[in-house]
């Protein structure tokens, strides 16, 4: 059975005279002279597409901007002060570097000759670690973005004006 587009068949019933129903393509088998009346029962099927349509267009750009800052920042600034103090003194064996406090103490010998050979604490050069937090301020410039969006007109939208203002045109001339 042909069906149209969009159309299938739900089924076909079929009334013999004696009464009762058959579903068509069952089959039916009649011993009176009567004629089938016969009901072809149809149903519509939604068919759903999607296309894609342009509706508009969108130009985004960047614009780098400027703007000031102010930094306020303690900046730790180290600086070392170095002291020599002469010892003099008659040493048997070398003496270590030490650390006394933020002091680190590095003893200086000198070998003296003598009858004998003697090692000698000739001086010592100590090295003090001061630290100073000073405010630091200043003024700088920092760069930042902004997105700008703009419609832009699309082909569609061209073509559906166009069409609109000759409308227009007609309508004048009428």
């Amino acid at each position: 059975m042909p069906v149209a587009l969009g159309e299938a068949p739900v089924n076909s019933i079929t009334y013999p005279e004696g009464g009762g129903a058959s579903i068509a393509g069952a089959e039916q088998t009649s011993t009176g002279s009567g004629s089938d009346a016969k009901l072809d029962l149809l149903a519509e099927e939604l068919v759903v597409g999607k296309e894609t349509i342009e509706t508009g267009r969108l130009r985004v750009s960047k614009h780098t901007r400027t703007r000031e800052a102010v930094v306020d920042e303690g900046l730790l600034r180290e600086r070392a002060d170095v002291e020599t103090i002469p010892i003099g003194r008659q040493i048997s064996e070398m003496p270590p570097i030490r650390q006394e406090g933020d002091t680190t103490i590095i003893p200086i010998v000198e070998e003296v000759i003598h009858t004998e050979r003697r090692l000698f604490l000739k001086e010592e050069v100590r090295i003090t670690r001061r630290r100073v937090t000073e405010r630091f301020q200043d003024h700088v410039t920092l760069r930042y973005q902004e997105a700008v969006i703009s419609r832009v007109q699309s082909a569609t939208d061209q073509t559906d004006s166009a069409s609109a203002q000759e409308v227009q045109s007609e309508d004048i001339k009428e």
